[in-house]
């Protein structure tokens, strides 16, 4: 965990703002501080830079980008998030892309708790 923040900070990434706001509620109810959201991968990635978050939710299905795509670029960020991808899709419909990320899991958004959460990104 940062040592700057005594709860994990998160930055919320989706195209849908209702989505995003029910992820800042129920993370921030859960003990996360979410530092920054974004509406598309180029803002992610800025927001990712300029915010330095421990955990990034990151919707797979992007106006600009593949999330998958973003997941990689994280991840050769210095300060490397842990990136957790949601989709409205099922992880069974989302396949081998799933097997082949770096990202550190798959939450479904209906399935979607700050629990779930910090059990997959476990100890920051």
């Amino acid at each position: 965990m940062c040592h700057d923040h005594p709860m994990p900070t998160a930055l919320v990434v989706d195209d849908h703002p209702s989505f995003r706001r029910f992820a800042r509620r129920l993370l921030e109810a859960g003990g996360f501080v979410v530092v920054g959201e974004a509406e598309d991968g180029a803002s992610a990635l800025a927001r990712a830079r300029d915010t330095q978050p421990d955990v990034v939710l990151l919707d797979v299905l992007l106006p600009d980008a593949n999330g998958f795509e973003v997941a990689e670029l994280l991840a050769a960020e210095p300060r490397r998030p842990v990136v957790v991808l949601t989709s409205s899709r099922s992880a069974d419909d989302l396949g081998a892309s799933l097997d082949r990320t770096s990202a550190r899991g798959f939450i479904s958004k209906r399935d979607l708790t700050a629990e779930s959460l910090a059990t997959m990104v476990g100890e920051l």
